[in-house]
């Protein structure tokens, strides 16, 4: 039995790929835990393809892509390897999602990429492209982007709070350990007067009598 659903799953598993795997790519298997490897390669693509879900690898090299649309890499949380290289990436607003998204997949796969328009911009890196070079791109970050802008920008106030906070717990906990410092001190200085107070009533027992350590004379 065990046998026959291992043949089972061997013959399923490829039309399931088939199903999955985007029309103009070839696909393979990794193993169940480790997903699937789409070559989406030297296609011609001018527009990125439905991937399935579970892609681990994918291979966009080659292509005539100019562009990622907003959110469309999103929803590949198993994807490890991502080539794309040697497509025309046209540099504006609309360049910027794949730009931010590949500075938190891969710094090095970011690196290969060059825009190759407008003229100004030609074999320009994307890691280094500027808000001079993009103008203003607000209105083309997908909602994701902006709640992760809104949430960072919170935890960056909140940082600034605490440590506003623990400055001025430091200052007033230093001030007050001057302070007492300072009562030490003072405590130690008046003490030998004290004594030396003392004394000077024993020996003047004959001309003044001492009441409370003050000398009075009582003839």
């Amino acid at each position: 039995m065990e046998l026959l659903a291992v043949l089972g799953c061997a013959l399923l598993l490829p039309r399931a790929l088939a199903e999955d795997c985007p029309s103009p790519c070839s696909c393979w298997s990794l193993g169940e835990p480790w997903g699937t490897g789409v070559d989406c390669s030297s296609r011609g693509l001018r527009a990125l393809p439905a991937l399935p879900r579970l892609t681990r690898s994918l291979r966009l090299h080659n292509n005539s892509l100019a562009a990622i649309p907003a959110g469309a890499l999103d929803s590949l949380g198993h994807l490890q390897e991502l080539q794309l290289w040697d497509n025309p990436w046209h540099c504006d607003c609309h360049i910027l999602y794949l730009k931010l998204w590949l500075q938190d997949f891969s710094a090095p796969a970011l690196a290969r990429l060059r825009c190759a328009s407008p003229a100004r911009l030609r074999m320009k890196a994307l890691g280094q492209l500027t808000g001079n070079d993009l103008g203003v791109c607000t209105r083309l970050l997908p909602t994701k982007c902006l709640q992760f802008f809104w949430r960072d920008l919170a935890l960056i106030a909140g940082a600034i709070i605490t440590l506003l906070l623990v400055a001025w717990a430091l200052k007033f906990s230093k001030k007050l350990v001057c302070q007492l410092s300072l009562g030490r001190r003072r405590l130690r200085r008046n003490i030998p007067k004290t004594h030396k107070g003392s004394g000077n009533c024993q020996q003047l027992q004959s001309k003044c009598h001492c009441q409370g350590g003050l000398g009075t004379w009582t003839g």
